[in-house]
């Protein structure tokens, strides 16, 4: 039988004291895609800030209308206008966009503005070096299931962010979903797995479903048994905080059907074949970051 484990909420390291965020006066955010999209919409619902101080940029005008309309902010398509007096600017450009952000609204900026990056591969040291200031920076990775709040990010802080920047950090984007604080060493791993990773669940849901209409089901509901089923098993190890193994063993009944399957998986190499993925997109993220320092 699994036990159910409590979670226990993250404390705060003895001797310190949690910095409450500051009040934003003014929020950028540049680049509203999908993703920017979510982060406003998630701002806004946790009134972190209210509506009359953001301003959200995009390459295109019919955009820039839709999310006025829509939520009530000021939007439009220059960067500059937006980041004027800017408290705090979110950053959802793609990477290769972000040096040229940074020059264009350079002298615009606050120098005591908060810069919270989730431009892949983007590190902090890059955006603190363009700005030629000490700027306070956070970079974050999330993934695309944030976009339906249940998402993971990834939250590193730059050389001159405070434990403030880091919380409001936190708060914003756990409003997508969970959140973790890491050292910046890490993101490149992280992006490799958590960012990358769904694509590798899809491949499996995928395959699975196939399986399914192999043996008779119907494609529709093979996928949604595929996709529950992988829903449901990564629900049960963040609730119970078991090791994954401990729970695949309770499954595992001896001589039944899913040793049989699991030998299959073993022979075929999935385990092997997804460290490597993992690998290999970590390192891919680490060229792009060479690429961007240069």
């Amino acid at each position: 039988m699994i036990e159910m484990k409590p979670r226990l909420p993250r404390m705060a390291a003895a001797g310190s004291e949690v910095q409450e965020p500051a009040e934003i006066k003014k929020l950028a955010i540049i680049g509203a895609g999908k993703l920017g999209e979510g982060l406003l919409a998630g701002v806004l619902g946790s009134q972190l800030a209210p509506v009359s101080c953001v301003n959200a940029t995009v390459a295109h005008q019919p955009r820039a209308d839709y999310l006025a309309e829509k939520y009530g902010i000021q939007a439009g398509t220059g960067n500059r206008k937006a980041v004027s007096g800017a408290t705090l600017v979110l950053i959802c450009l793609k990477p290769q966009q972000v040096k040229g952000f940074l020059h264009e609204v350079k002298r615009e900026l606050r120098k005591d503005a908060l810069l919270i990056s989730a431009a892949a591969s983007v590190t902090t040291s890059l955006i603190e070096r363009e700005l030629s200031h000490p700027a306070r920076v956070v970079r974050a990775m999330p993934n695309t299931p944030c976009l339906i709040r249940h998402g993971m990010t990834a939250i590193a802080r730059g050389k001159h962010a405070t434990d403030a920047d880091v919380s409001l950090a936190n708060r914003i984007f756990s409003s997508m979903g969970r959140t973790v604080t890491v050292d910046e060493k890490h993101m490149d791993t992280i992006t490799g797995l958590s960012a990358s990773g769904p694509a590798y669940v899809y491949t499996i849901i995928e395959s699975l479903a196939e399986a399914g209409v192999k043996l008779g089901l119907p494609r529709e509901l093979s996928t949604e048994l595929s996709a529950q089923t992988l829903l449901g098993a990564s629900a049960l190890v963040l609730q119970t905080g078991e090791h994954p193994a401990k729970l695949k063993d309770a499954v595992t009944t001896p001589a039944g059907c899913t040793i049989d399957g699991l030998l299959e998986l073993e022979e075929g190499g999935l385990r092997l074949t997804l460290i490597k993925a993992v690998v290999r997109a970590a390192q891919r993220a680490r060229q792009l970051v060479d690429s961007q320092a240069t």
